[in-house]
């Protein structure tokens, strides 16, 4: 079986976490390093929290960098009120072990990329941004080298979750994501539209309970503290598990269906700000520049999830 070298860029967050478990879960995957960027919450819990999930995988062996501590242009935007204080609230985990790796994430990203054969490795962002612009405009020759972009973010028919318009990780640096979009790298999202109909329901929250391991009832907690915002915000039978389809879309494509369109992003307007504005019916004669996802078979992913899950 050949494996996908994939750098996972984040904001660890727990579904952050849960993306993070199932790639190291997954021998389909080779993930190169992880790569922290200020999110969910400041940098200096998302590369803590980054180490903390590669421990409780047990994979002690992945690099884990820290990167951009802000937006490229402005104040950093953060979603405590979501993730808690920590950012992974829910399980009382240890604090890691593990080193940070030396050097910034930036230059590890490019450093990488220039390392390996030109279309063989996928960024996997699961937060702002702004460490992969930053790396483009560092180093434009790195561009032609990403076979893949397949990122979470955006949003069409579900709107936003942090304002009107838009969804958080593309609000919090729009004008990295407009440099990401524009940079001609073949790319994937995985919106809200998507990741909202991916729920971490009683039934499957017990399943990974069920599994009687460390990280079974860890990713259990972080989806019992998960759910309780959306479930008061859009009353929901649960959490949707955003970034972990990311993971599942690089594993089993076939999970999920979309379209291939126009995507930008609305940098400038004070009322649209972050916006994915996606051309979904084709009424631009703009070129299409991603791939959209629109439906996730939902069954199938936490099926995928949970037995992956389980190996660990």
């Amino acid at each position: 079986m050949s494996t996908r070298k994939i750098i996972i860029d984040t904001d660890p967050g727990q579904d952050d976490a849960v993306a993070i478990l199932l790639a190291l879960a997954s021998p389909e995957l080779e993930v190169l390093g992880i790569t922290a960027v200020a999110g969910n919450v400041p940098l200096a819990l998302t590369q803590k929290n980054a180490r903390i999930i590669c421990e409780l995988a047990g994979r002690v062996d992945i690099p884990v960098y820290a990167g951009c501590a802000a937006p490229l242009t402005r104040a950093l935007v953060t979603a405590e009120h979501v993730h808690g204080k920590t950012g992974l609230d829910g399980p009382q985990l240890p604090d890691p072990v593990m080193s940070l790796q030396d050097g910034h994430a930036v230059d590890f990203l490019i450093r990488t990329l220039r390392a390996q054969e030109t279309g063989t490795v996928t960024l996997c962002p699961l937060g702002p941004l702004t460490n992969i612009a930053m790396a483009f405009q560092k180093a434009p020759d790195i561009v032609e080298r990403v076979q893949e972009i397949v990122l979470m973010g955006g949003a069409y028919f579900a709107v936003g979750n942090i304002t009107p318009t838009a969804e958080f990780n593309i609000y919090v640096d729009p004008q990295a994501a407009d440099i990401v979009f524009k940079s001609g790298v073949p790319i994937t999202v995985v919106p809200l539209d998507v990741t909202h109909k991916a729920l971490v329901t009683k039934p499957r929250n017990d399943a990974f309970r069920a599994l009687g391991t460390p990280v079974g009832q860890a990713v259990a907690m972080m989806t019992d503290f998960f759910e309780r915002f959306d479930r008061e915000k859009y009353g929901s039978l649960g959490a949707p598990l955003h970034d972990p389809c990311v993971t599942a879309y690089l594993i089993r494509p076939g999970l999920f269906t979309g379209r291939h369109i126009n995507v930008e992003i609305e940098t400038t307007s004070e009322l649209t700000l972050g916006m994915t504005v996606a051309d979904w019916w084709g009424v631009t004669d703009r070129t299409p520049n991603a791939t959209f996802l629109g439906d996730v078979d939902a069954d199938g992913f936490f099926t995928l999830l949970t037995e992956r899950l389980a190996r660990l």
